[in-house]
């Protein structure tokens, strides 16, 4: 009897495991790209097509999305229009903030809580209250980065007059007569051909520079930019160099001084004017493209840097 209660089961036993009322395949998700349908415990759902993927194929790239980008440009899409309709506040950093070009006005601008409104007229940033021409005076201001055109007249002029006196004084000291010792007959006139040929046997210059990058040019400068008499002479340069290296290298033949790489102001610097072209050169132009074998340039000193096109005033 003692054995055969202790064979039977007890039937009020407590369970000690959790029965599932699913399948095993009920947890996760198969991969919906096509020819891979693998079950996947953590699925990755695609916001551009709404479909569910595995790790491989989770990228728009990965499963061949066929509406790839929507949510990347509807995201950026509500992001622009909650940046530009949401008035955000938050103080001024150096990064974002700067002062409303009003010399009266002290708001800052650009920063998170104040807009700033840009002048195409004048090219300058206001606040709102000071954002119409009216009320900062546009009409009395210079656009920055536009020189005004009484000034590029006035550098024009200073040029024109430096290169008029320079040719008074080598008329003055040459002292040519009206007939020349030919016989009774007119001074023949040198040809381009004759002058570049005459410049060539004379001219000097770095032999290092390669016979086929030599640019040959007659060079002068204007009495004010020496004390010793009018210098003159015929030398060769790198066509591939700056103006700017050329006139070192110009004033270090004719021993003129060069204070350009010292600073100070225009009245000291020395520029390079081309006699054919008309116009003083720009020291970062290259030599080689706006100058050529047989030229003359001239060194001038204290005539303003060179106008370039700028906006019109």
């Amino acid at each position: 009897m003692a054995s055969s209660s202790s064979s039977t089961p007890p039937t009020s036993d407590p369970k000690t495991y959790t029965t599932m009322d699913k399948d095993l395949e009920a947890i996760g998700a198969h991969c919906q790209y096509t020819y891979c349908n693998q079950l996947d415990f953590l699925p990755f759902r695609c916001e551009s097509c709404k479909h569910t993927f595995c790790l491989d194929h989770r990228t728009e790239t990965a499963h061949k999305c066929a509406r790839a980008g929507e949510w990347a440009a509807a995201r950026r899409k509500a992001t622009a229009t909650t940046t530009s309709g949401t008035p955000l506040s938050g103080k001024p950093t150096p990064a974002t903030g700067m002062q409303c070009s009003h010399p009266q006005c002290k708001t800052y601008i650009n920063t998170l809580a104040a807009v700033g409104v840009a002048c195409q007229i004048c090219n300058r940033q206001y606040c709102l209250k000071h954002r119409l021409r009216e009320e900062h005076a546009c009409a009395t201001l210079t656009p920055l980065g536009a020189r005004p055109a009484s000034l590029a007249n006035s550098q024009k002029q200073k040029a024109q007059g430096a290169l008029d006196t320079f040719r008074a004084l080598i008329a003055r000291n040459k002292k040519p007569s009206a007939e020349a010792t030919f016989g009774g007959r007119k001074a023949p006139k040198f040809s381009p051909v004759a002058t570049l040929a005459e410049i060539r046997r004379s001219a000097k210059g770095d032999a290092k520079i390669p016979a086929e990058k030599r640019l040959y040019l007659h060079v002068e400068a204007e009495a004010a930019t020496t004390s010793a008499k009018l210098p003159a002479g015929n030398f060769f340069y790198n066509k591939e160099w700056s103006v700017g290296r050329m006139l070192d290298e110009a004033a270090k033949g004719l021993q003129v001084q060069n204070v350009n790489n010292r600073g100070g102001g225009e009245e000291e610097k020395l520029r390079v004017y081309h006699v054919q072209g008309g116009r003083l050169l720009e020291f970062g132009e290259k030599v080689g493209v706006g100058l050529l074998s047989g030229n003359t340039i001239v060194l001038l000193r204290g005539v303003g840097p060179a106008v370039p096109d700028l906006i019109a005033v």
